[in-house]
């Protein structure tokens, strides 16, 4: 919290406004802003490589939002792909009491790190088409 009792975590709560969205990829759902990073389940590219989530669940420009029935039509995101590596390892016991039963299993998750370049809407969509109509 700051002086002002503004909770400046919260994207909800902040003055200035911001444009984040909510994507759906590897069965989870992540909360993505523009020139910030989120990891991901393994997307089966390589670094420096271009995705696009085509299932955004849900967009919020500043006091504006959409939300999709089950995704936002005509809504993407853009991203790079910053690196792959695996997370930490995770240890796996299991034991069965009075049977000397006992195993022991480490486990590293993938991810890909993926930079978020721009979420594009279809509003931002016919700004763009606009600008380029008002140029030609």
């Amino acid at each position: 919290m700051s002086k002002e009792g503004i909770d400046l975590y919260n994207p909800l709560k902040r003055k200035e406004k911001t444009m984040y969205a909510i994507v759906e990829t590897g069965g989870k759902q992540y909360q993505v802003e523009e020139g910030r990073y989120v990891d991901v389940e393994l997307l089966g590219e390589e670094k420096d490589a271009k995705v696009v989530f085509d299932k955004v669940v849900m967009i919020v420009n500043g006091k504006k939002s959409k939300i999709g029935q089950p995704y936002v039509a005509n809504a993407k995101v853009e991203g790079t792909i910053l690196k792959t590596d695996r997370a930490k390892k995770i240890i796996v016991y299991k034991q069965r009491p009075k049977k000397g039963y006992r195993l022991k299993q480490g486990h590293r998750q993938g991810f890909a790190r993926v930079m978020i370049n721009k979420i594009k809407t279809s509003a931002s969509k016919a700004k763009a088409e606009t600008a380029e109509s008002a140029e030609a």
